[in-house]
């Protein structure tokens, strides 16, 4: 493995109103469908992609038809790089869960709370290591594009740069279709070489 490139999907409707999406199957909207479009044509014109990888939930694998549809390289869909599994509070308003059940939120203090599991779900911790080991599983040589979640791909950048999961996760946000990229030199050190570039914005 030589470079990942790792995106975040589209925008969603639950993205706007301020839902928590977990599992469910939740559609890009207008506005993801044009930002996966865009981002796609952008990736294909900065990257020779050998080869796509993408989480199952329809709205990173929509986002991930979209690229493609730009970036020629085959695609492969996998649930290792799913969001993280919310359970019972999966589609309650982010404001909500932050209020009566903060320690499953999306903020510092559900970070620190990184080793509980919401009823029905799984913890921070449990889709960090999920995620990571997808990562550390992808083989060969070339530049290997993944579409994935905010969450994986923010414990993703902690995880390269050595930080603790909580640390990770209040440190990096990601925009929807924003774009990383990690580099494994020949030393065998994985480095982040960017992260969450729109550049596909133009202007």
């Amino acid at each position: 493995m030589t470079r990942v490139v790792a995106v975040r999907h589209g925008e969603t409707d639950w993205n706007r109103t301020g839902r928590m999406q977990g599992w469910a199957p939740v559609e890009l909207n207008a506005t993801g469908r044009e930002q996966a479009t865009a981002a796609g044509e952008w990736l294909a014109a900065e990257y020779d992609v050998d080869r796509v990888v993408t989480s199952d939930l329809p709205r990173a694998r929509e986002t991930a038809d979209h690229v493609t549809a730009a970036v020629d390289a085959p695609l492969t869909e996998t649930p290792a790089w799913r969001e993280r599994d919310l359970g019972v509070y999966q589609g309650l308003p982010h404001d909500e869960v932050a209020a009566r059940f903060p320690e499953f939120g999306l903020d510092e203090t559900a970070y620190r709370a990184a080793d509980r599991t919401p009823e029905s779900g799984e913890s921070l911790r449990e889709m960090a290591d999920r995620v990571t080991a997808a990562f550390d599983g992808l083989e060969g040589d070339g530049t290997v594009l993944v579409v994935a979640h905010g969450g994986p791909l923010c414990a993703l950048l902690g995880h390269v740069r050595g930080m603790s999961l909580p640390a990770a996760l209040s440190a990096h946000r990601l925009d929807n279709c924003g774009v990383s990229e990690f580099d494994a030199g020949g030393d065998g050190e994985t480095r982040v070489v960017s992260e969450n570039v729109t550049a596909w914005r133009g202007g």
